[in-house]
């Protein structure tokens, strides 16, 4: 999965990204409002952190830099203490980042006080395959002499160690996200104080996962459209998994809130810059301008993000607002 998204020809290597003219759509891609309403959080996590002169925004996996751009467009007012740091290790989305931010293409080695956003990131995050063939039995990938791929199923020296679930319909297949636990874990421990915010889509626990047909929560895209299965094509294609929120609990411990996206964004003022948009546009119709037209942008904006299912139902899981160093 790691050759095959970040590899010498790997997907997003190569070009592929999310966008109306990439291969998929993320919330920031849905306009300038998410971004807006996001700025409105940082500003209150900054003001709990005591308005530092220095508030370091981490984006990881921040793609073309949209949620860049949106936020900072927004005019958050944090802005002027604000230390964007875009993290991307494609370089070829890393040339389409905003001016005004730092682009680079690994998460910060020293501590500091902010925020982690990590924005549809775990779920790009290779893991571990396992299928219920007589019992749980890992799936390796294997090259094939005519340069294809395939699966074959060995015994994991370490099965009793993972706590998979104890039954599961045969075929069945589940993750073990233990990249992504293991980032989020190094991710928090930069933290002297301030959050780890993780959206993504999700399924509570491992079992949930093992229960449903497995193409359903692992899946591949290209240009816009479900794509082929994910041993075909590889660098074609994005692959992501849906993300065992179990699994992270497990590594981190309890967080300190877990909400669907749509309540996360209405509980940080989307209803109130929707409102605005309306009203805006009411008194510019006349003689519309781009401004006011963004602005009315905003109410088909806000229907896209608060759908569920759809991108409403993402779930948002924040650790902090203190956070000590891990262990």
């Amino acid at each position: 999965m790691d050759l095959a998204l970040y590899g010498p020809n790997g997907f997003y290597t190569s070009g592929g990204s999310a966008g109306r003219r990439g291969d998929f759509i993320t919330a920031p891609e849905v306009g300038p409002l998410f971004g807006a309403v996001l700025g409105r959080a940082l500003d209150a996590w900054w003001r709990e952190l005591g308005e530092p002169d220095v508030f370091t925004v981490v984006d990881a996996g921040a793609g073309p830099g949209t949620l860049a751009r949106t936020v900072r467009a927004g005019a958050p007012a944090c802005l002027d203490a604000l230390q964007y740091v875009a993290v991307e290790v494609s370089a070829a989305q890393r040339k389409r980042h905003p001016d005004g931010i730092e682009s680079v293409a690994s998460m910060p080695t020293e501590r500091f006080v902010g925020v982690i956003i990590a924005n549809e990131l775990l779920d790009n995050m290779p893991f571990r395959l396992f299928v219920m063939d007589g019992g749980w039995r890992e799936a390796h990938v294997v090259a094939e002499d005519d340069a294809t791929f395939a699966e074959i199923l060995v015994a994991a020296p370490d099965l009793a160690d993972l706590g998979l679930p104890a039954t599961a319909p045969h075929g069945a297949r589940i993750p073990v996200q233990q990249t992504a636990v293991t980032w989020a874990r190094a991710a928090r421990d930069l933290l002297v104080a301030g959050r780890l915010v993780l959206i993504d889509y999700s399924a509570a626990t491992t079992s949930e996962l093992a229960a449903r047909p497995w193409r359903q929560w692992l899946r591949t895209y290209r240009g816009h459209d479900l794509g082929e299965h994910y041993l075909r094509g590889p660098g074609t294609q994005d692959i992501t998994a849906d993300v065992a929120l179990d699994q992270i609990m497990n590594g981190l411990g309890e967080p300190d809130a877990v909400r669907v996206q749509s309540q996360f964004l209405q509980r940080w003022g989307i209803t109130d810059l929707v409102d605005e948009g309306r009203r805006v546009w009411a008194e510019q119709a006349a003689r519309p301008t781009l401004a006011s037209m963004t602005m009315r942008s905003r109410v088909a904006e806000a229907e896209a993000l608060l759908a569920e299912p759809g991108l409403g139902s993402f779930s948002v899981v924040e650790y902090g607002p203190t956070i000590r160093a891990l262990p």
